[in-house]
């Protein structure tokens, strides 16, 4: 029941991301592109310490964390900044299913390998037909 639970908030997320390339576009055309990224940043920053406040904070552990962990801090906004500047030129659609082709590729090679401290989870004939599947979509959506 957990797992169907988790998935469904991993879903309904997904379509948030949608929405959020969606919106990206026309603010980044009418503000420019990092100024639109730096706008949805900066609400988030502020929901978050928002949230902070209900919450204990782990800050004094985060600097004792290996700095490589920390690029996710760069991923972030670089992947924003895509979705400002190519879901008006190609639209949301086929915007969500290349970030999707490239976050499924990419997320088969770190399972496989257990890398950046995941588990290691064999990539199997299933996952590599589900990329072919999602690789088709792209080139049919295109």
């Amino acid at each position: 029941m957990q797992h169907a639970l988790i998935l469904l908030v991993v879903l309904i997320a997904g379509m948030g991301l949608s929405m959020e390339a969606g919106l990206l576009g026309p603010l980044g055309g009418e503000v420019g592109h990092f100024s639109a990224t730096l706008s949805i940043f900066l609400v988030g920053a502020a929901l978050l310490t928002f949230a902070l406040i209900f919450a204990r904070p782990k800050m004094s552990q985060l600097f004792s964390q290996p700095r490589w962990l920390l690029i996710g801090g760069i991923l972030g906004p670089v992947y924003v900044v895509v979705l400002t500047v190519a879901t008006p030129l190609i639209g949301v659609g086929m915007t969500m299913v290349g970030i999707l082709c490239g976050q499924v590729g990419a997320s088969l090679v770190i399972d496989h390998f257990g890398l950046l401290g995941s588990t290691r989870r064999p990539v199997d004939l299933y996952r590599v037909l589900a990329f072919a599947l999602i690789l088709l979509a792209l080139w049919l959506i295109h």
